[in-house]
């Protein structure tokens, strides 16, 4: 993991969908590639989504920056809400997703004389 700390990605008060925690550069650019807006405040940089994209759009957007932000080996928390579809979240890089199926055999092709 980069950092012990955790990324949230959350809904906040005001309905907007926002990322906080420890967001060094390679994260800042994820979370631009996922859709969300860098604004300066005084405390530093904001990360959200454009307001007003539709709850479904937030939801899509928030878990690809959360998948995105997981492959590079940030600890992520994302908001169980901003899940699209109520799809589960994955499982994080340390997990492992369980044994893999085995590939099925080929169908056999009949010859022709």
């Amino acid at each position: 993991m980069k950092d012990t700390a955790i990324i949230s990605i959350t809904r906040g008060r005001g309905g907007q969908v926002e990322a906080e925690g420890p967001i060094d550069a390679l994260a800042s650019a994820l979370l631009d590639r996922a859709g969300f807006i860098r604004q300066p405040t005084l405390r530093g940089t904001w990360h959200r989504l454009p307001f007003d994209m539709g709850e479904e759009w937030e939801n899509e957007h928030a878990s690809y920056a959360a998948d995105m932000l997981r492959a590079a080996r940030y600890a992520i928390r994302l908001d169980p809400d901003l899940t699209p579809g109520g799809r589960p979240a994955p499982n994080s890089p340390r997990q492992g997703a369980g044994p893999v199926p085995a590939p099925a055999a080929p169908a056999a092709v009949p010859r022709t004389r």
